[in-house]
């Protein structure tokens, strides 16, 4: 399972609220979820945000899912 869909169950969340949290359709997130897709650098914001991690977790650059301390 992608670090990704982990992610979202982890937070109880379907593919359509991930379509409202971040703007990215549903049909997209599940491309870009199941490996058939790469997403952008926004989306890959987007998408750390929503689910309140790092980019970095989410390119499998770290194994530390927190999030780095953000701007006020």
């Amino acid at each position: 399972m992608s670090r990704l869909k982990e992610l979202r169950l982890e937070k109880g969340y379907t593919q359509v609220k991930m379509q409202m949290l971040t703007g990215i359709d549903q049909s997209d997130y599940s491309k870009i979820e199941s490996g058939k897709r790469y997403f952008t650098f926004e989306q890959c914001r987007r998408i750390a945000t929503a689910l309140n991690t790092s980019m970095d977790y989410l390119a499998e650059l770290t194994d530390e899912k927190k999030p780095y301390p953000r701007k006020k």
